[in-house]
């Protein structure tokens, strides 16, 4: 009886294969859970306009969320659910971003700053991730931090360091430690996690990301901005 009781408590097992199998639901398992959050801007004029694509069978794009320019959350696909939204990724090894993080598209033409009632949602969303997902603030990350070379947002004028102070994200403020000698930029850029294959792509998307200010230069990386990296790798490592 207790063997019956214990089988009974199990959720069904979807079928998926065509070969004939024998069934014995196990009761220990767990939801795939969520351990990054990528932020993106939609490069649409409106939130109705972006809806449109991110529903859209025939576009193959979508997100968990959208945030509207007046603040408006709209929820699109199952937290526990793979949307397609980051694409070809890579971050601190993971090579597949879609499948372990939560999308969050900010209604934004790509050109302009960030609504004050847009930042404000967002910030609410990502305390109500964190709570139900515990997701480290070093992961949150920008679209372009994913897929650089690639993707750019979202754009230089979103307030990384505003979500840093509110507990998502990494930020760091000067004066800077000097990295080591003998360190070069790609080396520090892969530890914090970017995809450094193409180097000087890398190095734009870190510069996009905590030194918008710098963000045209296609130089190599100033000395402060070495430390910076420093100060963010030993921020990361704190679980900060």
């Amino acid at each position: 009886m207790g063997l019956v009781l214990a089988l009974g408590a199990c959720a069904p097992l979807p079928i998926y294969t065509t070969l004939p199998v024998e069934v014995r639901p196990s009761p220990n398992v767990g939801e795939r859970r969520p351990n990054y959050v990528i932020l993106h801007h939609t490069s649409s004029d409106t939130a109705e306009r972006a809806v449109a694509t991110l529903t859209n069978a025939a576009r193959g794009v979508s997100a968990h969320y959208l945030i509207a320019r007046d603040g408006r959350i709209i929820y699109l696909v199952d937290e526990l659910k793979r949307a397609w939204h980051a694409g070809d990724s890579y971050w601190g090894g993971n090579r597949d971003l879609n499948s372990s993080s939560i999308g969050i598209e900010l209604d934004n033409n790509g050109r302009e700053p960030y609504a004050d009632a847009q930042i404000a949602a967002l910030l609410a969303l990502l305390a109500d991730l964190r709570a139900r997902w515990n997701i480290p603030p070093a992961n949150v990350l920008g679209h372009g931090d994913v897929a650089p070379g690639r993707k750019v947002d979202p754009n230089g004028l979103f307030p990384w360091r505003r979500l840093a102070a509110a507990g998502f994200g990494l930020w760091c403020e000067p004066p800077f430690d000097p990295a080591p000698d003998g360190v070069d930029d790609a080396t520090l850029l892969a530890a914090l996690g970017y995809d450094v294959t193409v180097p000087w792509s890398a190095v734009a998307a870190f510069r996009r990301h905590w030194a918008a200010e710098d963000a045209a230069s296609a130089a190599p990386l100033t000395a402060e901005q070495r430390g910076l990296l420093q100060c963010l790798l030993r921020q990361q490592q704190a679980g900060g």
